[in-house]
């Protein structure tokens, strides 16, 4: 069944409340201990020390009752008074009562109605409780009505316990919110639990997406997101599928379609080039700066279309490229010989036994490509250097020059193919474009990547990293 992903969040959202409704339903109720043996009522701490108080205050003297009442003061954190029903002070300190205080003291005590069927009269309830709060400044105050034997007398003294506290909870006497924090706390987790996995399956869709759209950014066009689900990601999963099929089918067939130009370009071009070698020996010595113009053009037109032939070439795919160890400083060093055998200042410093996974053609073409351009945007005087960083499993081949560089904002197109900066674009010192986009190319196809980035003080060089051997 296909369900929005918004629908989903509702339903978990419901879920979410059915699960706490039910967990506090069968905790409440009768199966377990009642609500007033697991947390108390909201007044069983004060009428528990009200009932101890009375058993230890029984015909006890007034200095006694005091220490009584201070020594429980003490132990709960709260102002504890004695007072009669008539307004009295029999115990604690002297304190101005709050008036509202003082007409719970002295209203009559609440009565029983009379049991079923007895004939007994009512009574009232053992040791009620009363909650207040006053104002200016604000207090909490519990009274208890508790009865009082006075030393020598048989019948009780009504009287009422005061106890009263800055704090709404009489530090957990008057109500103890401790248990209710623990549900709280436990609901809380029990909430964290149950979203746990929902929001784990949104967070690793969304990585996927994330993961293969980069992927094909970086013209990975192989990787594809899981289907599997029936929501707005899975959606989502199957049009970046459909995406990067659509465009794996555009660049291949570019690539064929450029290199199948070359290839039916080569021909005519080379019939071209043999034609104006003869017709440049028949033609008069005036007419002979006309055919040598011709002649540049063609070869111009010949390394374009080679470039095109070798750029269309160099995309192979991946499964198609058989890696094995290549030497990195042997083949530098056969290409250094074959593209820049009289630059003065060309250093291969890359170590001996450093080997990395490639296939030797195309990363000696790639290669090739570099060292050519730092050749000619260096100029014969600034130094060229060829270094290696080894890096755990990957190894950093790193080709500097001491050129001008490239502006920054240029440095993320420098490998698309036919970008060239506007400094390049004259016949006598740019190329096709292509120079750089066949190094990427080739070095892909090794399964290593390639980096551009300016050097300090000038300078370019040029990063690729594969795959140690």
């Amino acid at each position: 069944m296909r369900l929005s992903l918004f629908t989903k969040i509702l339903l978990w959202f419901f879920l979410n409340v059915l699960v706490s409704g039910l967990v506090l339903i069968i905790f409440f109720s009768q199966q377990v201990p009642s609500v007033t043996r697991i947390f108390g009522e909201s007044s069983n701490g004060i009428r528990a020390v009200a009932q101890l108080i009375t058993s230890e205050i029984r015909e006890k003297t007034k200095a006694e009752r005091d220490a009584i009442l201070q020594r429980y003061a003490e132990a709960y954190q709260v102002e504890l008074l004695l007072y009669t029903s008539a307004g009295e002070k029999l115990a604690g300190k002297e304190v101005d009562l709050p008036k509202e205080v003082m007409q719970q003291i002295t209203a009559p005590p609440p009565m029983r109605p009379p049991p079923p069927g007895g004939n007994l009269p009512p009574r009232p309830p053992p040791f009620p409780v009363h909650l207040l709060q006053t104002k200016n400044p604000v207090r909490y105050w519990a009274v208890v009505r508790i009865p009082v034997y006075e030393k020598g007398q048989v019948e009780e003294t009504k009287s009422s316990l005061i106890a009263s506290s800055e704090l709404r909870s009489g530090n957990g006497l008057f109500f103890d919110l401790r248990p209710w924090v623990m549900v709280a706390i436990a609901m809380f987790v029990l909430s964290i639990i149950l979203w746990i996995p929902f929001v784990r399956s949104l967070t690793t869709s969304i990585k996927q997406l994330t993961t293969v759209t980069e992927q094909i950014a970086e013209e990975n066009f192989a990787v594809r997101v899981n289907e599997n689900r029936n929501d707005e990601l899975g959606r989502l999963g199957k049009a970046i599928n459909h995406l990067a099929t659509r465009l794996s089918g555009f660049v291949h067939g570019q690539k064929r379609f450029l290199g199948d130009i070359s290839h039916e370009l080569n021909s005519p071009l080379a019939r071209m080039q043999f034609a104006l070698s003869i017709l440049e020996n028949r033609v008069e010595p005036n007419a002979r700066s006309y055919v040598a113009d011709v002649q540049e053009e063609v070869t111009l037109m010949t390394r374009l279309v080679s470039e095109l032939l070798a750029y269309s070439k160099a995309g192979i795919k991946q499964s198609e490229i058989k890696l094995e160890p290549v030497n990195v400083h042997s083949l530098v060093r056969q290409v250094v010989a074959r593209e820049a055998a009289t630059h003065p200042h060309i250093r291969n410093e890359v170590a001996s036994e450093v080997q990395v996974l490639a296939q030797s053609e195309l990363l000696g073409r790639a290669l090739g490509n570099v060292i050519r351009n730092a050749v000619r945007y260096a100029g014969p005087t600034m130094p060229i250097i060829i270094q290696s960083q080894s890096q755990g499993t990957h190894v950093k081949i790193c080709i500097a020059d001491g050129g001008a560089g490239v502006p920054e904002e240029a440095l993320s197109q420098l490998f698309d193919p036919f970008f060239r900066l506007e400094s390049d674009r004259a016949r006598e010192t740019g190329g096709s474009g292509l120079g750089l986009a066949i190094v990427k190319t080739c070095v892909e196809a090794c399964q290593g990547t390639v980096s551009a980035r300016n050097r300090l003080p000038n300078g370019l060089e040029i990063v690729i990293t594969l795959a140690a051997a």
